[in-house]
């Protein structure tokens, strides 16, 4: 399927089947070393996208322990994951739960930003990292480095994910910190590497303006 046509595909459906009680209130791989230690791919300079409004506080589409920008049109939904259903696990990843997912689809790219909490106020944003990429089996080629969001100290990966379901491997990306209710993840993934490259100011957005709640 060309990857054009693909863009005109409701994006949301697997989402919707694997997680219940959703709720809303309102193509750069990886450089890593043999121990996977590299400093992961910056973004390629993309100009910061406009604001279309702050997550995380009380009152928001999703309330989080911290707070952060979201780029114009990008649509976020709190996220219930039930765990009576057979498909939960996919609403997890290592020790952390997807809490908020913020969809790309109205700003014209296939993908989300997810929001994941993890468990431990002393876990650090490194080991909350490693624990969420080692839950993804099909994840490879990790390459961690030390970084900030806003002010707040955070750590930063950037892996290869692979799959039968994909027609080549694509880059992910994701970001921690450590808060008083546990380790925050902020994901981005994508459709493929180029739909991942395009929302990178969306991520970047969303790093830079963070701040704990």
């Amino acid at each position: 399927m060309m990857r054009g046509a693909i863009r005109t595909l409701v994006p949301a459906v697997l989402t919707a089947a694997v997680l219940a009680g959703c709720s809303s209130s309102g193509d750069t791989a990886a450089d890593t070393g043999k121990n996977g230690d590299s400093a992961p791919a910056k973004s390629a300079g993309s100009a910061a996208p406009a604001k279309g409004g702050t997550l995380g506080a009380a009152g928001s589409a999703c309330e989080l322990p911290v707070t952060f920008d979201l780029a114009a049109g990008w649509k976020p939904q709190a996220v219930t994951v039930e765990p009576a259903s057979d498909l939960a696990a996919l609403g997890e990843q290592g020790s952390a739960t997807m809490v908020c997912e913020i969809d790309a689809k109205p700003a014209g790219n296939i993908g989300y930003l997810r929001v994941w909490q993890g468990k431990g106020s002393d876990t650090p944003p490194r080991a909350a990292l490693e624990d969420f990429v080692a839950g993804d089996p099909n994840a490879s080629k990790a390459a961690y480095e030390e970084a900030e969001a806003g002010a707040v100290p955070a750590a930063e990966v950037v892996y290869t994910v692979s799959g039968e379901l994909l027609d080549e491997p694509k880059t992910e990306r994701a970001f921690a910190v450590s808060t008083p209710k546990g380790p925050v993840v902020v994901h981005l993934g994508g459709l493929d590497s180029q739909e991942h490259e395009e929302m990178l100011p969306a991520y970047e957005l969303a790093k830079d303006t963070l701040k704990l709640g």
